[in-house]
């Protein structure tokens, strides 16, 4: 609109990054000699941080304009991703297609694209502008990028540029690792008074075709005071200057007209929105960085409750399997003890014969035969019956009769069993108990061929 009028060939004062118009301040120059040392020096990470507006972006692609053509160079915009939405921007820019795969296999591949650029002699860049917007596991994620390295060097070199925001989340305990990893770190001041009025007559001076237009030095401190030094605002009232004084047909620029621009300004709420911003973003970064320290104390609350209650639950587990141990341990104990039982009721014993039919053979006799009981083959009226009192004794009950059926009765006193003449009565007789030798006694019997006494 008014370059023709104050004879320049653009606007010297657009918004947009212009590396042709980056003025080497003092701040500005310190940070891209340190830029260059990151990325020459193979110094792993880089952070340059500044307020907005103070010149990182314009400084950034003035850098990126000058590296050497052996640099590889992948750039990010938008950071407002996650840790796997961060992986693959990065493998993308690099020109590896993500698409169906994994994590690891991403990782894999892009190690393998950092070798084969540094068997070819090129260096690997990585550069992630607006970085205050990662959050905590994204920056873990880029942290984790650094490893891939060979012996003597990174395979990748990483620059971070960011606000004031980023530092603050840099200095979290949660980032320590990160943080000890950064070797270049530069914060962007802005511009004194001295370097206002130089960077105004600076753009100035890059933009004019023939004689260059300048600003005196009462307009440059006031655009100063009104800006804080901070270039993008700079940038806005400078601009508005200039149409005010083309509005009004003056080719030289004062106070008048400046004070009038910045009254149109206010009065349109451009240059408060800018303050605003700025006074906002500050107060943002102090929200982020509260609000990420409670969101880590509450996932350290929550990691900490299900580790107790996987703790628990382990527990639980381990109690229920000892208590089916020792549950299958009584099941097996009741088991053989009704065994045994069995097998002792079962079986007779030494002090019990059994009752057989003596004499004349009985086909299919019972092995229980006794008193008051038959053969399958001999009718019970058949049978003799013994006389009277032959096996009474004292300490045993009567036998019942042969025509009243009696369920057979363990008798321990007594053994009866059948014979061709009656039944007869066996006594019991407890076996003596075997005698021991002592030791002189075996020592007697085997050396003086003396044999022990026995008795009762």
């Amino acid at each position: 609109m008014y370059e023709k009028y104050f004879q320049l060939r653009e606007r010297p004062f657009a918004l947009s990054p212009d590396p042709e118009y980056l003025y080497p301040s003092r701040g500005h120059q310190e940070a891209l000699s340190y830029l260059r040392y990151g990325v020459e020096g193979h110094a792993g990470f880089v952070v340059i941080t500044g307020e907005i507006g103070s010149g990182k972006t314009t400084m950034l692609q003035a850098l990126l304009g000058r590296l050497d053509r052996n640099i590889t160079v992948a750039r990010l915009v938008n950071t407002m991703l996650d840790p796997r939405e961060l992986l693959e921007a990065i493998v993308l820019d690099f020109g590896i297609d993500p698409t169906g795969m994994s994590k690891p296999v991403m990782l894999q591949r892009l190690a393998e694209f950092l070798v084969q650029q540094r068997q070819a002699g090129r260096l690997t860049l990585l550069v992630i502008d607006e970085a205050q917007n990662l959050s905590l596991p994204a920056l873990e994620e880029i942290r984790m990028l650094s490893n891939l390295e060979t012996e003597k060097s990174k395979l990748i070199q990483i620059i971070m540029i960011g606000q004031p925001e980023l530092r603050e989340k840099l200095s979290l305990p949660q980032l320590t690792q990160l943080r000890q990893r950064i070797t270049v770190s530069y914060h962007l001041q802005p511009l004194d008074p001295e370097e206002t009025a130089n960077y105004i007559n600076h753009r100035l001076k890059r933009a004019a075709i023939g004689s260059p237009l300048s600003f005196p030095g009462d307009v440059t401190d006031l655009i100063h005071a009104r800006s804080r030094g901070v270039p993008r605002i700079i940038n806005v009232i400078a601009d508005a200057t200039l149409l005010f004084a083309y509005g009004i047909d003056r080719r030289d620029i004062d106070m008048t007209t400046t004070q009038e621009a910045l009254e149109e300004l206010d009065a349109t709420g451009v240059l408060a929105s800018y303050e605003q911003e700025g006074e906002a973003a500050a107060h943002a970064t102090t929200v982020s960085v509260a609000e990420t320290e409670e969101a880590l104390r509450i996932a350290d609350e929550v990691r900490r409750r299900e580790q107790a209650l996987l703790a628990r639950e382990r527990e639980l587990a381990r109690r229920e399997q000892a208590i089916q141990v020792q549950q299958r341990v009584v099941e097996e104990e009741a088991r053989l003890l009704a065994a045994t039982r069995n097998a002792r009721t079962s079986q007779p014993t030494a002090a019990q014969p059994t009752a057989t039919t003596i004499g004349a053979p009985v086909t299919g006799a019972s092995p229980m035969a006794g008193p008051g009981r038959t053969t399958s083959n001999q009718p019970r009226a058949a049978m003799p019956t013994a006389p009277a009192g032959a096996y009474a004794r004292p300490a045993a009950p009567s036998l019942p009769s042969a025509s009243v059926p009696s369920p057979a009765v363990p008798n321990r006193a007594a053994s009866a069993y059948v014979t061709p003449s009656g039944v007869r009565v066996q006594r019991f007789e407890r076996p003596s108990p075997v005698r021991r030798d002592g030791w002189w006694d075996r020592v007697r019997r085997i050396v003086f061929r003396v044999e022990p006494e026995t008795g009762a």
